[in-house]
């Protein structure tokens, strides 16, 4: 099994402010845009290449973010939430190999996108009812399926979330949790996909040490921030994820 790492420096350029982002979206500061590690990794190795050296990263930064978060989950939320993210995940697994990332890229940028059209130019009323579970359990789906195949389940787990106006720490914690779930779970698929090989470990464990420090400060930053600018931040990483998902299906 060859352990040499990827040493070209224009990877290191683009992977190492990809891990940054996604420990701040793990953090729930940042929310969404941890949909902007693989498309942006992407840009140095292939799609599948770029996830399967995510995903110890993601491990790592959600044993970080569980740490800090586990106790303002929201239980019940979780109880509707992972079935149907482990549920994605088994139909990523059956579908690999058959859409393309480019497909599923621009069919989560702009379902993001329309979400957040819809929010802005009919935002719901402060009496408006909450979304319906049987959405949720179908974005659930969808979060899975995404992060399966380019860990770009953010938009869709957010596109639900988000609306139910939770705390800022329930809600970074809910997710938290949903995708500490979800990452480990995907573990089994892609080794028996065979995306795991010693040359992306060994390139996994030269990035890991950024792998807290974007969680620890987003955790900080969200203790502090107010639930205006917190959905503000929230919204905004969903738009630049979502555009960018977009443009790299469509390019």
């Amino acid at each position: 099994m060859d352990l040499d790492l990827i040493t070209d420096p224009a990877f290191y350029a683009v992977a190492i402010p990809a891990v940054l982002l996604t420990g701040l979206a793990k953090s729930g500061f940042l929310s969404g845009f941890g949909a902007l590690a693989v498309p942006l990794m992407a840009l140095s190795v292939p799609v599948p290449q770029a996830a399967a050296i995510m995903l110890p990263l993601l491990l790592a930064m959600d044993a970080t973010g569980l740490q800090q978060l586990w106790r303002h989950h929201d239980r019940a939320l979780l109880r509707l939430l992972l079935p149907a993210g482990l549920l994605g995940i088994g139909v990523g697994t059956a579908l690999f190999g058959v859409l393309s990332v480019k497909t599923v890229a621009a069919v989560v940028g702009a379902l993001t996108l329309l979400f957040l059209a819809q929010r802005l130019f009919f935002p719901p009323k402060a009496e408006a009812a909450v979304p319906s579970k049987p959405w949720g359990f179908a974005l659930g789906v969808a979060s899975g399926f995404t992060s399966f195949v380019a860990h770009a389940g953010g938009p869709p787990i957010s596109a639900y979330v988000l609306p139910l106006r939770l705390p800022p720490l329930t809600m970074a914690a809910t997710t938290a949790v949903f995708f500490a779930v979800v990452n480990l779970t995907k573990c089994v698929p892609y080794a028996w996909l065979g995306l795991f090989d010693g040359r992306n470990l060994a390139t996994s464990l030269v990035l890991m040490p950024l792998a807290p420090i974007g969680v620890w400060v987003g955790v900080r930053l969200t203790r502090r921030i107010s639930p205006v600018w917190f959905y503000r931040l929230a919204y905004g990483g969903m738009f630049l994820a979502g555009a960018k998902l977009l443009y790299d299906g469509l390019s």
